[in-house]
């Protein structure tokens, strides 16, 4: 008899969980077509007042643009590969060059 109820109770559970996954994705896809309010308003919106542009518009994130407000067109963030031993050799520098490396040597001394 008790693993019927167990048997139930996730079945319950199962149909919930199911149905709050259909009802999120409808939702979800209302939410694409819904325009939303630009953050840029001509006040500053210090208000919380919701300013709607006419036309939908790209405003580029400000981090995005450089001094003249051009959009940048090469990449934020350029890595270069490090071999191990010059990776090490920098560590060793910023250990050494650390203030509390300095003091220990004081105090060796």
């Amino acid at each position: 008899m008790l693993h019927l109820l167990y048997i139930l109770a996730f079945t319950i559970l199962a149909v919930i969980a199911v149905a709050n996954l259909i009802r999120n994705l409808i939702m979800f896809s209302f939410d694409r077509e819904r325009s939303y309010p630009s953050q840029y308003s001509p006040r500053g919106n210090q208000g919380n007042v919701a300013y709607f542009s006419a036309k939908k518009q790209f405003i580029p994130h400000p981090e995005l643009l450089d001094n003249a407000g051009n959009l940048i067109k090469e990449p934020l963030l350029v890595m270069r590969s490090v071999n191990v031993e010059d990776a090490r050799q920098q560590l060793d520098a910023l250990y050494e060059a650390s203030p509390g490396q300095k003091s220990d040597r004081q105090e060796e001394a």
